[in-house]
């Protein structure tokens, strides 16, 4: 699951920290007010665990033992997963925690079990609680468990308009308790597994019932129950998407010129990620970015091991251990044809970027800005990010090539169609589609020049 020291704001990036230090203003001689004193805020108590930490199950006894009580128990089933995230090259589930009403909270090795269908078997048809279910519902999945229905309390959050949705801040806001911090970025593939590491994710799943249950009651009371259900339904198909060409989102590339250079970048990245894969460590462990960006812009191609060692970033046994081979897939890269080498910006199936469409496209561009304008003003009225009214991609699709009718009722119907083909979910086509059936009617709509300013000294127009 998501760190719970990164809280994650509605757009899904960290929240900054401001750790700049500010000292208290002197008082001027003028001053005769007295200053008064900052009312320190007393930290809201820590979160403890109810039922104290039982024994990882690694055993088939201790699965069985385990799958009686989770069926035993009522209610829905609170779920969490931890990963090795910047240690290895998997992003299997290395720790599963679940919590169940009358069933108590128990801690299970994934790593001990060829697969848990008797623990999906178990769970039945009861709802999932998760926090931030795209996190972890892939890794569970991988060990043959997936939900019937679930509750997402990140999204639930997005949805009602929290501006930190992280869970330790939920927890805080809404129970009143605060959680541990200190263990949110080891390696779980540890073993065995310490105590304080233990405890810490059982906390995980503690109070997540509660808190499902208090953000159910407040997405009825703000009538967005119905469109949480949507979105919670759509999550229990959620897969991984494949990145195409992932070596693109390589650090630094942006510094890398010319195709044989951006040929460098990915014939590195790809036989850092076969080596990192066959080892199953983070990419990162065998060489980091900086090093492929290095080589790919040094004067010339770094084609012999000497010569690649001694570049910044190459340093450490990752680095001397497949020097050799780095230098080799340089030669291959040095020795291609051109038309054989990638492009700095790949053709796609999607629309330009935004900033391109003024000059391409200037009715596009306008039904852009009308939309944009419409959008915010929506998520504004709503309380909600952007995003969570509809992907970015989908609306720009949908504003770059609209459909071709522009009857008001024919074009409403067509919209919604193609929204709903993008996965948009009804509430979002109810919400977003006559924004853009009016967005792209205003943007065909050419705007009047502005008037020619009355040069200073000429005469008025007759009747003015």
């Amino acid at each position: 699951m998501a760190t719970r020291s990164e809280e994650v704001g509605p757009t899904g990036s960290a929240e900054p920290t401001d750790t700049t230090e500010t000292t208290a203003p002197t008082p001027s001689v003028e001053q005769t007010e007295p200053v008064e004193p900052v009312e320190e805020v007393e930290p809201a108590p820590l979160l403890t665990l109810r039922d104290g930490l039982g024994e990882v199950v690694d055993t088939e006894a201790g699965l069985l033992a385990l799958c009686e009580a989770i069926a035993g128990g009522q209610g829905p089933v609170a779920i969490d997963a931890e990963r090795a995230s910047g240690y290895r090259y998997s992003n299997r589930a290395y720790l599963i925690q679940l919590r169940r009403e009358g069933s108590g909270t128990h801690l299970l090795d994934p790593i001990a079990f060829e697969g848990l269908a008797p623990l999906q078997e178990a769970i039945g048809e009861a709802e999932w609680i998760l926090h931030a279910a795209t996190q972890d519902l892939p890794c569970l999945r991988a060990e043959g468990l997936w939900p019937t229905e679930l509750f997402d309390t990140e999204l639930a959050g997005r949805l009602l308009g929290y501006p930190r949705v992280g869970l330790a801040t939920l927890v805080e806001t809404l129970i009143g308790r605060r959680m541990k911090k200190e263990h949110s970025a080891v390696d779980w593939s540890t073993r065995p597994l310490p105590r304080p590491w233990l405890e810490y994710a059982a906390l995980d799943v503690e109070v997540l019932i509660e808190l499902r249950d208090l953000i159910a009651d407040e997405l009825v009371a703000t009538g967005k129950d119905d469109w949480a259900r949507q979105e919670f339904d759509a999550l229990r198909g959620f897969e991984q998407p494949v990145r195409v060409d992932a070596w693109r989102r390589t650090s630094g590339l942006h510094k890398v010129r010319g195709r044989r250079a951006l040929g460098a970048v990915k014939a590195m990245w790809e036989l850092r990620d076969e080596i990192a894969e066959q080892r199953d460590v983070t990419p990162g462990r065998i060489v980091p970015d900086s090093a492929l960006t290095a080589a790919a812009t040094a004067p010339t191609l770094p084609t012999d091991r000497a010569t690649l060692m001694a570049l910044k970033g190459f340093h450490g046994r990752g680095a001397d251990r497949y020097s050799a081979r780095f230098a080799a897939v340089l030669r291959e890269v040095a020795e291609l044809p051109e038309a054989e080498l990638p492009a700095r910006n790949p053709r796609t199936d999607g629309p330009p970027p935004p900033r391109a469409w003024a000059d391409r496209d200037p009715v596009a561009a306008r039904r852009l800005v009308l939309a944009r304008e419409a959008m915010s003003a929506l998520a504004e009225e709503h309380g909600m990010p952007l995003e969570n009214l509809l992907t970015p991609d989908s609306l720009r699709r949908v504003l770059w090539a609209p459909p071709s009718t522009r009857d008001p009722q024919e074009l409403a119907e067509a919209v919604a169609e193609a929204l709903a083909a993008m996965g948009a979910r009804p509430w979002q086509v109810g919400l977003v589609g006559p924004v853009v059936v009016d967005a792209v009617l205003g943007g065909d709509v050419e705007p009047e020049p502005p008037a020619d300013p009355i040069e200073p000294g000429a005469a008025e127009p007759a009747g003015g």
